[in-house]
């Protein structure tokens, strides 16, 4: 029951052609060790033998310098040598130690991962997992430290990573994944014409079956047709379409900036702050920002989200921007986790704050300094965001219609109107005093610049004594984002 729960599991949970094909391996070597009530080397040696069969078939066109070459070595190996021992863990150590060799082969066997300077990362993971067995048997603790995730070479990152965000060699743009539940009997005929339909229209094929479900992974410009077919057999789960052309570009920068930033010295003071829209992104980076935590629509980003930036981020002492009242509580959980560096969250709640607290922190303070300064600071700004309502609503005794524009203040709502300028006029007013002296106006990404030049100038000639600053945003749900000071 534990070989096939691992063989069922494994395979509905599988994501990636590596991850399907990792399934099969263990699907494979289940095939052999459930059979077996006492387990010794022969037997591993022909579960290793039969994982490397299962997983070749899986596979429409096996490449090699993949997982499946590493997958092939050891069982070969492990065939080879079997008679050769009677301990079980240094026979493992002998077959694993082989596998780790072919791997570091495999940029010989395919250009991409030569020029890349890495090795095959399914075969990698198939080998920390195994290793991570290994261990197991031995009664060791692993420490999740001790994994090594990625082999680079040194010095190729850049230039390779550079050079390969053309995207023009991706033939089939929509990595597909879904899982069939069977309504009916599939049989071999089923699955060889499925296998070709599938061929027809994309690659990288993977089609795997048991008497349950079936398993598909395909690389096609078309899902709509593979979609369609699957559900000739039966129920669809677990659906999943990936644009590999843009995630390879997203990838390709998301990789060289994590590499050149690793490659850093340790600063005195990092600052990571939450933000939404590409204009926000790139103000925060120009005043200092290291880490920008995209909050997505709704401003609302996981504990773990932030604990990711702060993992990557080499500095002393971090900061932690929420800009948002609602991630202030997820943001002090991230602080209380990490224990090799001090993290101090200031308490910002709206993004205009969060720009103010980002000017006042300064390397020569210490941290309390700079979470005291920028406290103060902040409580200086006016911030108002503009939205819109989604349905009837009372606020504040403000009775509210859908699609109403409505202003929102530090303390509540503070203007609502008809029209988005009206509403930031509204919003103004009841801002602005005679000790304010400058107002900044972030548009979001529903506003035109036209228009945003349009209301600042009208701005401008209404309120004579302050000085106006307009940006381009770039944020969703909020027309605009204000502040006064």
């Amino acid at each position: 029951s534990m070989c096939k729960a691992i063989a069922q599991g494994s395979l509905r949970g599988a994501r990636g052609n590596s991850g399907v094909i990792l399934s099969q391996l263990f699907r494979g070597a289940a095939k052999i060790l459930k059979e077996s009530p006492v387990v010794d080397v022969f037997e591993i040696a022909l579960a290793f033998d039969k994982a490397s069969e299962t997983a070749y078939k899986a596979v429409m066109k096996p490449k090699e310098g993949t997982i499946l070459t590493v997958a092939r070595a050891m069982g070969e190996k492990a065939l080879e040598i079997h008679d050769e021992y009677d301990d079980i863990i240094a026979f493992l150590e002998a077959v694993l130690a082989y596998g780790d060799e072919t791997l570091k082969k495999t940029p010989e066997m395919l250009p991409v991962l030569k020029k890349a300077g890495v090795v095959d990362s399914g075969g990698q993971g198939l080998m920390v997992i195994l290793h991570g067995i290994l261990e197991g048997l031995k009664g060791n603790v692993i420490e999740l430290g001790d994994v090594v995730l990625s082999t680079k070479s040194e010095g190729s990152a850049n230039g390779a990573a550079r050079e390969d965000i053309d995207t023009s060699d991706i033939k089939f743009g929509y990595c597909t994944e879904f899982i069939v539940n069977l309504n009916k009997e599939f049989t071999d005929k089923d699955e060889e014409e499925f296998k070709e339909f599938l061929t027809s229209i994309g690659d990288s094929l993977v089609c795997v079956a048991d008497d349950e479900v079936v398993k598909i992974h395909v690389h096609t410009n078309d899902p709509g047709l593979a979609i369609q077919r699957g559900l000739t057999f039966g129920e669809l789960t677990n659906l999943k379409i990936d644009n590999m052309r843009e995630e390879h570009r997203e990838r390709v920068i998301k990789g060289v900036d994590q590499i050149l930033e690793s490659q850093k010295q340790k600063k005195k003071m990092g600052v990571i702050s939450v933000s939404a829209g590409s204009g926000l992104t790139s103000i925060f980076k120009e005043i200092g920002v290291d880490v920008v935590v995209e909050g997505g629509q709704t401003m609302n980003p996981s504990t773990e989200d932030i604990l990711n930036a702060v993992e990557h981020l080499n500095a002393e002492t971090i900061y932690i921007l929420p800009n948002n009242k609602n991630i202030i509580l997820a943001a002090e959980q991230a602080a209380k986790i990490v224990e090799d560096k001090k993290v101090v969250v200031i308490p910002t709640k709206t993004i205009p704050q969060g720009i103010t607290a980002m000017i006042s922190l300064s390397e020569d303070r210490s941290a309390e300094e700079n979470l005291e300064n920028a406290t103060e600071e902040i409580s200086n700004v006016k911030s108002a965001q503009i939205t819109y309502a989604v349905r009837n609503t009372t606020i504040d005794d403000v009775e509210i219609h859908e699609n109403d524009v409505m202003a929102l203040g530090d303390s509540g709502i503070i203007g609502v109107d008809k029209s988005i300028d009206s509403a930031v006029d509204k919003a103004l007013a009841n801002m602005i005093d005679d000790s304010s002296e400058l107002v900044c106006l972030y548009y979001g990404e529903e506003v035109s610049e036209e228009d945003a030049n349009k209301l600042c100038d009208e701005l401008v000639g209404k309120y004579e004594n302050v000085e106006f600053e307009l940006h381009f945003g770039g944020q969703p749900v909020y027309y605009y984002f204000i502040s006064v000071e």
